[in-house]
């Protein structure tokens, strides 16, 4: 992983959350600074602000302190039942804050823990349905599909698949991230 992730793989971090959490996306705002996802889990009516700091305040790179006052007092002004801050990183007052807030931290250093599993479900569910929506089906056997043509990858979605199987032998959690983020760009661009 690098050591500095830039604004747009702090969105894709938090499309990731969103997808493995199986929540709902029902609004996406953009502004300035900042991306704010409105999600809700899958038969709730609860609603979570996940907001993404692309460009902190600071020189040094901190979320601060005052970031977090904002977002609280947002999340009560607006009713919400949940905040999730995603950042690069975040100043000791920052984090202090959340915490006392109930906010969940995600940054460069702090994740969410997801079980492999999980993870690896959602990996195979964005593939069917990408295999569905790019070719009209969803491959019974290897042999039906046709991303894999005279030992080359014709299709990022079964390269992706592919290495995401490998990924799951090995246990490695990170790079199934990546390959979930990977299959959820390639989504946006299939369903735009």
């Amino acid at each position: 992983m690098t050591d500095k992730l830039s604004g747009e793989e702090l969105v894709r971090k938090a499309e990731v959350i969103s997808a493995v959490r199986d929540y709902e996306s029902t609004r996406t705002r953009m502004k300035e600074r900042r991306v704010d996802f409105t999600v809700s889990p899958v038969g709730s009516d609860n609603k979570i602000l996940i907001r993404v700091i692309t460009e902190p305040e600071t020189r040094s790179g901190y979320v601060s302190v005052d970031a977090v006052r904002e977002m609280s007092e947002f999340l009560e002004r607006r009713n919400y039942d949940k905040g999730i801050l995603v950042g690069r990183r975040f100043t000791e007052a920052a984090k202090s804050e959340m915490r006392r807030e109930g906010i969940e931290i995600v940054s460069e250093r702090i994740s969410p823990r997801f079980k492999l599993e999980r993870l690896y479900l959602v990996v195979s569910g964005c593939v069917e349905n990408l295999c569905r929506a790019k070719c009209g089906l969803v491959p019974k056997e290897e042999a039906d599909c046709k991303g894999f043509v005279d030992g080359r990858y014709v299709c990022d979605v079964r390269l992706i698949s592919d290495n995401a199987g490998f990924h799951f032998e090995r246990g490695w959690v990170g790079f199934l991230e990546r390959d979930l983020a990977k299959l959820l760009a390639i989504e946006k661009t299939v369903n735009s």
